[in-house]
């Protein structure tokens, strides 16, 4: 069998990294959070996802350090619980979640694409599906490459974001109000109870956007050198991103206010329209749908990691552990996600899937590795973890609390979305380790035996 190469560099594995974190979401999702958090308080949303996204960062670095393998949270769940025992039970519910999750993300990006797209070109609905649609296609050409070739796509398009984003960031400090940006009002809130439901989801918002730290994981045994550069890429990626988001909404704040969104969907279109007139709006315009383009790229490269590594393992479709005879990349679940995630963009609206992208994750993915690494640091094994978190167990307590204080603050029909998927996991996985006859069905060969 066919196996992947590490060809990926740290500025490369950076760029995938970055870009998956920048995309269509904080250009949709800012209008939102200013308006739910009234202004100016919106930057504690961003404040406290930077701060998840730091603590929860730590936790991906030590485990991405020492199992630098495809597949990312699979690998790592299977082997923090034990592969035979209730590691089975976790990496399966990821699978599961990742059936349902990873074609919803690719989805979203797309469908906000075709929103952002109708600033420069009135589209309805039945037009609007037809650029998702088309969007993805065009993402599937792009990646049906070796590796090194995507590598240095990942770099182009990287390059087009960070333009971008500081062309947005300098309009806003040429034209910087300090009152309207940090005039700090908490009377509308009513209360501190008020204010915390509130920030709890709009921070669901602003995580939306900052996901994507971890795609470098995904990729683990296409990185040169992991055991250093999954580290640095997510942290650099952590830092850079964080910077840039806050002095974009202090940028945006500084020019418009939330009572003047006119057009929520297309607020950094206007926000260069008022600032340098149409031509200007529709220049940005095009670079922002060249974001999404990039962020939907390495989304899309990580995500078609994960069923290639279940099924290597033996635990999913074997047809999804197929690599390409010249290319050597997994060609068939590239395929076969790309082919879900169309599907959905013709099915799906924005606001429907970005809530539910993050909470469905947030107990069988995040909450489970965080206290997967304190577990991991019990065993004797410890004293070979090439990468250590600072002041442990500090960040991955801190991740699992700020992920159970967003969890608690969704709105009820996201916690039931999420509680959804996680009953019917875990009731797949015993249909299906029943019939196999393995654990919880049977425990071990000493039990069989007798």
């Amino acid at each position: 069998m066919k196996h992947l190469t590490r060809s990926l560099n740290l500025k490369q594995a950076t760029a995938i990294n970055m870009i998956d974190m920048v995309g269509i979401g904080p250009f949709v999702t800012i209008p939102l959070v200013m308006a739910s958090m009234h202004g100016p308080p919106s930057l504690f949303a961003w404040l406290l996802g930077a701060l998840l996204a730091v603590c929860d960062g730590f936790v991906w670095a030590e485990l991405g350090a020492k199992y630098p393998e495809a597949g990312g949270s699979y690998v790592f769940l299977r082997k923090l619980f034990g592969e035979k025992k209730w590691g089975s039970l976790f990496s399966f519910l990821y699978l599961w979640q990742t059936t349902i999750q990873a074609p919803l993300v690719i989805a979203s990006g797309a469908i906000g694409f075709s929103e952002y797209f109708t600033y420069l070109v009135p589209l309805d609905d039945l037009q609007r599906k037809m650029v998702s649609g088309a969007l993805i296609v065009i993402l599937y050409i792009l990646l049906y490459r070796k590796i090194s070739d995507v590598g240095k796509i990942s770099v182009a398009l990287w390059a087009g974001v960070i333009i971008t984003l500081l062309w947005l960031i300098f309009s806003g400090i040429t034209h910087f109000n300090f009152q309207r940006t940090f005039d700090f009002s908490f009377s509308d809130f009513g209360s501190s109870g008020l204010f915390s439901v509130i920030l709890g989801q709009a921070t669901v918002k602003t995580i939306y956007c900052y996901l994507g730290y971890y795609n470098v994981c995904h990729l683990g045994g296409e990185i040169k050198n992991p055991v250093k550069n999954i580290p640095r890429s997510i942290f650099i990626s952590i830092a850079g991103i964080s910077v840039l988001y806050l002095l974009m909404q202090v940028s945006i704040l500084s020019v418009i206010s939330p009572g003047s969104i006119k057009d929520p969907k297309h607020v950094v279109s206007t926000f260069f329209e008022i600032l340098y007139g149409q031509p200007a709006a529709n220049v940005a315009t095009i670079l922002i749908l060249w974001i999404a383009l990039a962020s939907l790229f390495s989304v899309i490269l990580g995500y078609s990691r994960v069923p290639y590594a279940a099924a290597v393992d033996g635990n999913y479709f074997s047809i999804f552990s197929k690599v390409h005879p010249t290319k050597n990349f997994p060609h068939v679940s590239l395929t076969i996600l790309c082919a879900v995630a169309f599907v959905f963009s013709l099915l799906f609206r924005l606001k429907e899937v970005i809530s539910t992208i993050v909470v469905i994750r947030i107990f069988i993915q995040f909450i489970s590795q965080a206290v997967g690494v304190m577990l991991l640091r019990t065993k004797k094994e410890k004293t070979t973890l090439p990468f250590r978190m600072w002041l442990f167990p500090v960040p991955a307590v801190l991740a699992i609390l700020i992920w159970l204080f967003v969890f608690f603050s969704s709105e009820y029909i996201y916690i039931w979305y999420a509680t959804a998927v996680l009953a019917s996991g875990i009731l797949l996985f015993l249909a299906y380790t029943k019939r196999k006859g393995v654990w919880p069905f049977v425990y071990t060969d000493k039990t069989s035996s007798a």
